[in-house]
């Protein structure tokens, strides 16, 4: 065929089909903020994972000394602190936080410490307690089994939250599945599902110093599967938003990561809120709200 066929500027469309339900969690930007839209993108690849601590082997933790740190002199690499996950209570339900603490290898003993010990004042703020005392400790760890006794307790309601602390919190170590108490059956997580929010935040914790482009985490059940995440200045002012969809839909639970960016401001106190759109008339529901501190975003 004669002549000249020239194609200047052809135009090119990509179409992404995003999957939602039970596939790859996936998030998006809900728009421009009414004052200060994100200015940040998403970045690719997963979320980096906090170090897992190692729970002790089946030698009870009272014979387990924590190992001493490296001495400079020596020039021997000092050991990378543990970061532990623990779960406390707010009305009635089961909620996650987290701490960094010096290396140890009775992660056990550490995590129970910390969770008697309490919430921190950011975390009392939001209504977190505790219902665990002080003093209690495994006693031994095998295959996949803690064992350990609890002081008793009248209320029902409150011996199971107390039990669901304990048995969330020592499920997060590699070598416990499940924790027999007081000479009971042994639990796992699943025996107290039904404890947890419809959305739970991961991160970022209570108190926390944020910056972004800021990753939030968590799991959630709630309609098809999809989370809103909002955040707020000290005003009040929205200076992102954004969504995400979790691991899986409605009537599950599933993971979800949403990542939100917001214009350059003054470091101040502001608040990252977590929720469900309601069905029924788009209202705001199921709201996880989650006190931080905003460092100026780029």
């Amino acid at each position: 065929m004669r002549g000249r066929l020239a194609w200047w500027g052809a135009p090119v469309l990509v179409a992404v089909l995003l999957l939602g339900g039970c596939g790859t969690p996936r998030s998006g930007d809900l728009g421009p903020a009414p004052t200060a839209p994100p200015s940040s993108a998403a970045p690719t690849g997963g979320a980096e994972p906090p170090p897992t601590p190692v729970a002790e082997p089946t030698t009870p933790p009272a014979d387990r000394p924590p190992r001493p740190a490296a001495s400079a002199s020596t020039g021997t690499r000092r050991p990378d602190p543990v970061t532990i996950e623990l779960w406390y209570v707010r009305a009635g339900l089961l909620v996650p936080t987290r701490r960094t603490r010096p290396a140890t290898v009775a992660t056990s003993r550490l995590a129970l410490t910390e969770l008697a010990a309490g919430p921190t004042p950011a975390e009392a703020g939001t209504g977190m307690t505790t219902l665990l005392p002080t003093g209690v400790e495994v006693t031994r760890i095998a295959d996949g089994v803690a064992t350990l006794r609890l002081p008793a307790v009248g209320d029902p309601v409150t011996r199971r939250l107390r039990e669901a602390q304990v048995v969330w919190t020592l499920t997060q170590f590699p070598t416990v599945r499940q924790v027999r108490l007081d000479g009971a059956a042994p639990l796992g997580r699943a025996d107290y599902a039904d404890l947890l929010p419809p959305i739970v935040v991961t991160g970022p914790i209570p108190g926390e110093r944020v910056s972004a482009p800021l990753v939030v985490t968590g799991t959630a059940g709630v309609f098809e599967a999809t989370v809103s995440v909002r955040v707020l200045d000290a005003a009040g002012r929205e200076v992102a938003t954004g969504f995400g969809t979790a691991s899986c839909g409605s009537g599950c639970r599933g993971g979800y990561r949403v990542v939100l960016g917001w214009r350059a401001l003054r470091e101040q106190k502001g608040r990252v809120e977590v929720y469900e759109v309601s069905a029924r008339d788009g209202a705001r529901i199921n709201t996880v709200a989650v006190p931080v501190v905003l460092a100026p975003g780029t």
